[in-house]
């Protein structure tokens, strides 16, 4: 299976002129079943749509303002480090945020945001019905009806951290991996876009890594453009034309992850400088969206050589994938004379921390990094801000509807029994 999805995400990343060059046979059979199932995707998302306008399929609406960050096409687009920047900025602002994520892969993304926004006020929901969750937070905790606005702009004239008289009760709402969410009402919708692979080869999956057409970004309120540091500025500006030539008046800003220091697998007390890679020999190992974003920044760092081994995004590591990656560190070491290192991502680390205990002798890292916004022809990371104040100030004037029945409004839909819905709590 792993072998499959390798195959399938190299067909989707590759645009149709360069099929045959790059593809093998084997690919190119598979081009005809994946451009079927694609247009069955293409039916079901249309219709699905459809239902909701139609007003068939219900959609929820929270009684706090409700912050969507999503995106376009599969993995690698910063979706859950700008939901941390999000809460932390709510958070500092004195608004109480609570994170809603739908916890994949045993909650790796969940546990990250729980150890980054340890000692703030926000809160984590975890679990597949997000309205569910949503509801029971804010019945167990309260929500303020204090216009978040109002707090915002309060805050950014005191130019010190805000305080809410209300502290303790939920204030906003971040819906993490939100834009096909649709059960769930927004009032901002932000849109991630990797800078490094933007649309891939613009088909829908399985044959392409696009989740909804690219029109579908009419609906977006601002676009970030990740990775921003690592592509060229012509195809940043590329980027930026296709989203004004489908929505011309998007604010647009661009993000990067910067990274600040490894910590040690087998102690996570343990925190190493960067220059710890010096004129060392690494190993990359991920299983996430995008790995080459990963790759390329440890190469940045400035070790002396650096291999890599993907596998697919969320991919729960076993005993027979640390085997692969122990004969790899064994391949490096014959071949450079002195011991490599291993560095995963902390996505990575939360899935599996225990399992990775178990490449001895070899020194284990963990990349830590945060987001920031890269400023360009003048967006900065104060406008970015302000961009998001003024869009909760406008969406202020559109009442809300408020739940009051909050055991109906858990279980009117579906809920995913194997999810925490109690969720990880800050």
């Amino acid at each position: 299976m792993e072998k499959l999805r390798r195959l399938v995400n190299q067909i989707a990343n590759t645009p149709p002129p360069k099929r045959h060059t790059n593809l093998s046979t084997l690919q190119l059979s598979l081009i005809p079943l994946l451009s079927f199932a694609s247009s069955l995707y293409n039916l079901a998302l249309f219709l699905r749509h459809r239902f909701y306008h139609l007003g068939l399929l219900r959609q929820r609406r929270l009684p706090v303002p409700v912050i969507s960050v999503g995106n376009l096409t599969w993995g690698g687009n910063g979706k859950t480090p700008m939901v941390e920047f999000i809460a932390r900025w709510l958070a500092d602002s004195g608004i109480l945020p609570l994170i809603l994520t739908r916890g994949y892969a045993g909650g790796d993304e969940a546990k990250m945001l729980q150890r980054h926004l340890l000692g703030t006020s926000a809160r984590i929901g975890v679990g597949a019905n997000r309205a569910a969750t949503a509801a029971r937070f804010l019945e167990r905790y309260g929500y303020t009806d204090t216009h978040i606005g109002s707090c915002l702009k309060r805050c950014c004239s005191n130019q010190t951290t805000g305080s809410s008289l209300e502290s303790d009760k939920i204030g906003a709402a971040i819906l993490d991996d939100g834009m096909q969410h649709l059960s769930l009402w927004r009032d901002i919708e932000i849109v991630m876009v990797n800078g490094m692979n933007p649309w891939g080869n613009q088909q829908l999956v399985p044959l392409g890594p696009l989740r909804e057409p690219l029109a579908a970004l009419r609906r977006a309120d601002i676009v970030v453009v990740h990775h921003a540091d690592l592509t060229s500025d012509q195809r940043v500006n590329a980027i930026e034309s296709t989203l004004r030539n489908i929505k011309e008046s998007i604010p647009v800003f661009f993000t990067r992850m910067a990274p600040s220091y490894f910590f040690k697998v087998k102690d996570t007390s343990c925190k190493l400088p960067l220059r710890t890679l010096d004129n060392m020999v690494v190993l990359c190992v991920s299983a996430i969206g995008f790995a080459n974003a990963f790759v390329q920044g440890i190469e940045r760092i400035g070790a002396l050589h650096v291999d890599r081994l993907d596998f697919s995004d969320h991919h729960l590591f076993h005993m027979k994938d640390i085997e692969s990656i122990s004969m790899r560190l064994q391949k490096l070491q014959a071949k450079f004379g002195s011991k490599p290192i291993v560095i995963f991502t902390e996505k990575d680390y939360y899935r599996e921390p225990e399992i990775l205990k178990h490449l001895d002798p070899f020194e284990v890292l963990v990349l830590c990094s945060e987001l920031q916004i890269v400023p360009r022809n003048g967006r900065t990371e104060d406008g970015y801000k302000s961009v998001l104040r003024q869009l909760l100030e406008a969406k202020e004037f559109v009442p809300m509807i408020v739940p009051l029945n909050y055991d109906k409004f858990i279980h009117d839909d579906a809920i995913d029994e194997n999810a925490n819905l109690d969720g990880v709590q800050l």
